[in-house]
């Protein structure tokens, strides 16, 4: 049993260290994979009939981008995913795509992304003592709501504004872009810091 504890570890560790030494295209084609499972994950959707914002489970792939790529490749990956979107591509949630997305009422959420994937990734790569479950679990929980709600909201209120002529007023704009999802989040904050546990070594790579 040790010795196969032992040879996971250094295969994790060498997962890594690959991760970060390898060829340029690599990093591209992984960016890319990274992407798709954004876009598979953005499909396991939650319509609420008050709000224009879904529960979807993408949030789960997007903090996960950052840990697997590191912190420029984790918001490549995110990059990637809204330009292909943009594109027209149907991988937003609810098989969507398309430049209207971004100019809804999500489109504030989508530049969080990147944002999340650059930070998860900074840290999870700078601070070894950070891939461990609980200060990744808070980890995830700052980084989530903070970069990619923040901008998520700022976008739904812009969007309301546009759409009804005024400012939806705090309140309104929290229960329709904040307190539905955060159940939701907690959940994929949870299995998102348990997996970083199990897959990330706790070494310098």
């Amino acid at each position: 049993m040790e010795i196969s504890i032992d040879n996971y570890f250094r295969k994790r560790y060498s997962l890594f260290a690959w991760r970060s030494n390898t060829s340029t295209i690599n990093k591209v084609v992984l960016a890319f994979f990274m992407a798709c499972i954004t876009g598979l994950m953005a499909q396991v959707i939650i319509p609420l009939p008050w709000t224009p914002v879904p529960v979807t489970a993408q949030t789960f792939a997007v903090l996960m981008a950052g840990v697997v790529l590191g912190r420029w490749w984790g918001g490549i990956s995110q990059v990637m995913y809204l330009a292909v979107g943009l594109l027209g591509v149907p991988w937003f949630a609810g098989l969507t795509g398309g430049y209207a997305v971004l100019l809804g009422a999500t489109g504030g959420y989508f530049l969080g992304f990147i944002l999340t994937a650059f930070v998860m990734g900074y840290v999870t790569d700078k601070y070894a003592q950070s891939r461990n479950f609980r200060p990744m679990f808070g980890l995830m929980f700052l980084v989530n709501f903070a970069f990619i709600y923040i901008p998520g909201l700022l976008g739904l209120g812009l969007w309301m504004y546009l759409v009804k002529g005024t400012f939806p007023t705090f309140l309104t704009l929290i229960s329709m872009g904040l307190l539905p999802f955060v159940l939701g989040d907690l959940v994929k904050i949870g299995g998102a810091a348990a997996l970083t546990k199990a897959i990330t070594p706790k070494e310098e790579y």
